[in-house]
């Protein structure tokens, strides 16, 4: 299946995090970056989804994508 790209702000909405988080997951190889510049896109597919409870509104965010093997956190 191929990868449904998305922008880094739809994936900070999609995921419920900063856009600065998304950048960084990807700098750590948590994620894939397809493209550069202006036109890097991000695929759903790896990226852990919020969720919204629709009783209280309470948000719950997804555990973060791992790191690579033998990678460090920034």
């Amino acid at each position: 299946m191929p990868p449904k790209l998305v922008t880094a702000a739809d994936a900070a909405y999609y995921t419920g995090r900063p856009v600065g988080t998304i950048w960084r997951w990807a700098s750590e190889g948590r994620i894939t970056r397809y493209g550069s510049g202006k036109s890097v896109r991000y695929d759903l597919g790896e990226l852990p989804r919020k969720t919204v409870d629709e009783w209280t509104g309470e948000v719950t965010l997804g555990d973060p994508p791992p790191l690579p093997e033998g990678a460090r956190a920034a």
